[in-house]
């Protein structure tokens, strides 16, 4: 065996333990990482929420809202989301498996202006809307006066007084927001870090230098987030704001990151959404493929012989490979991404095919068994390459529309597709080759009937050739 087998043979061993630890981990976590399949709204329901701008019909300012809006979805880690407008002033979106569907619908809704406000040193308490010089009219939320109050969550109370802006939300360094872990030794508390640039940033530190030991509140779309005491000059506009549970800071990471909505959205409608398929449809999806693979693999050994039932192995392991991707990166799992999924097992046996009619063309020219191997894979490499190619394109012009027109579905079958060519293209061509050109050396692999060439083919081609 020489250095050419060993390396790709050792790799390819080491990727299919590492692939198989992962796909079959026991409680779903790989390294203190979650790698639990991940369904759509069509296989496992969410939440779909109706959301309308107030005060606009400007198509433009739509489109950049629901752009914010989808940015937001990823940065909760929703994946397969749905959110696309309706009409003139609407937003739809539909959130598969959600954990905590209010906070994710207030993490959609929230503009994201952040604004430090001087307060003349009073301390204004958590959640009581303020105006402010940058936003004087904010969304007043409607309060019904003959409804129970809820003394664990009390309405929001409006405070009248118009204070004095520090900062402009539109000079908030975006790129600086970034979420900090319970580093804090005292309060044990996670934590947003922000910066502002500009003017903001400068007035920001001169207040802050001028009021040490004093109060300043931060309101996020108008909402009180917190009256900290400065206890420093924030130098250079930056900072954090001290959260009391992670849920909450990854909210207002969510709002700052990804953007600041152009529109007021108010709520007009939310509700669970039952899956439309279910675990039926994933079981029968799981039945249709492994038959698939099954028949295939039947065909590939019965027609192509030893060389059928090395494919058949690699196409185990490119099974096995292409799970765990899914599961590690992840890749949310639809109908249609399934089907995806099962279509590029069959393309990763269209590979092999065309390698093992060139591989029998070669011995029946008279070619040793070693370089009818190599010059299989040389001379079907073109074809393997071209079609890939032509698949990959097609899958990329499938995502972008289904990007620009807000059909995700069409995303997951076309993204599914690409992951599966592209793995195709390794499993045909180093761990087939790889398996071929160990098993050639064997003894017991010399025959040529194990290649579906048998005595009297050869003498056929023999009286033919004189």
């Amino acid at each position: 065996m020489r250095n050419r087998e060993v390396a790709p043979m050792i790799f390819i061993l080491l990727l299919t333990i590492l692939c198989s630890w992962i796909t079959f981990a026991p409680d779903d976590t790989w390294l203190g990482r979650d790698v639990s399949v991940r369904l759509g709204l069509d296989l496992q329901g969410g939440t779909q929420v109706l959301m309308k701008a107030e005060g606009t019909n400007d198509k433009e300012l739509m489109r950049t809202a629901a752009t914010v809006i989808e940015r937001r979805v990823n940065g909760l880690g929703v994946s397969e989301a749905i959110v696309q407008l309706s009409g003139e002033n609407r937003i739809i979106v539909e959130l598969p498996g959600v954990k905590n569907p209010e906070q994710a619908i207030e993490t959609l809704r929230g503009t994201g202006r952040l604004e430090f406000i001087d307060t003349k040193g009073a301390f204004v308490a958590e959640g009581t809307i303020v105006k402010t010089t940058g936003n004087p009219n904010p969304v007043m939320p409607e309060v019904d006066p003959n409804a129970p109050v809820d003394p664990a969550n009390p309405a929001p109370n409006p405070d009248q007084t118009i204070y004095e802006s520090i900062t402009d939300g539109k000079d908030l360094d975006t790129k600086q927001v970034a979420l900090r872990v319970a580093t804090d030794a005292v309060n044990n508390k996670p934590a947003v870090t922000f910066a502002f640039l500009g003017e903001s940033g400068t007035r920001l530190g001169a207040f802050s230098a001028a009021n040490i030991q004093k109060p300043m509140c931060i309101a996020l779309d108008n909402v009180i987030v917190s009256c900290p005491v400065i206890q420093s000059a924030l130098v250079g506009g930056s900072g954090e704001i001290t959260s009391a549970t992670r849920e909450e800071a990854e909210k207002i990471l969510n709002q700052l990151k990804y953007g600041s909505l152009p529109v007021t959205l108010t709520i007009e409608s939310s509700r669970t959404v039952s899956a439309t398929l279910g675990a039926n449809s994933v079981a029968a999806s799981i039945v249709a493929g492994m038959v698939g693979l099954i028949v295939v693999g039947l065909f590939m050994m019965l027609y192509y012989r030893l060389p059928g039932v090395l494919a058949t192995i690699a196409l185990v392991i490119y099974t096995v490979i292409i799970f765990a991707v899914h599961k590690l990166v992840p890749i949310t799992l639809t109908l249609s991404g399934i089907a995806g999924f099962i279509l590029s097992v069959g393309l990763a046996v269209d590979a092999n095919v065309l390698i093992f009619a060139r591989l029998k063309e070669e011995l029946r020219n008279k070619r040793s068994l070693a370089r009818a191997v190599e010059a299989g894979f040389e001379e079907a490499w073109p074809a393997i390459r071209d079609s890939s190619a032509s698949t990959l394109i097609t899958s990329a012009i499938l995502f972008v529309f289904g990007n620009s027109f807000g059909v995700s579905l069409i995303k997951g079958f076309a993204l599914t597709l690409a992951l599966g060519v592209l793995l195709n293209l390794f499993t045909a061509v180093v761990v087939t080759r790889t398996f071929l050109r160990l098993v050639v050396r064997a003894k017991a692999a010399q025959s040529l009937w194990f290649y579906e060439i048998d005595s009297e083919t050869d003498l056929r081609e023999q009286r033919t050739a004189s």
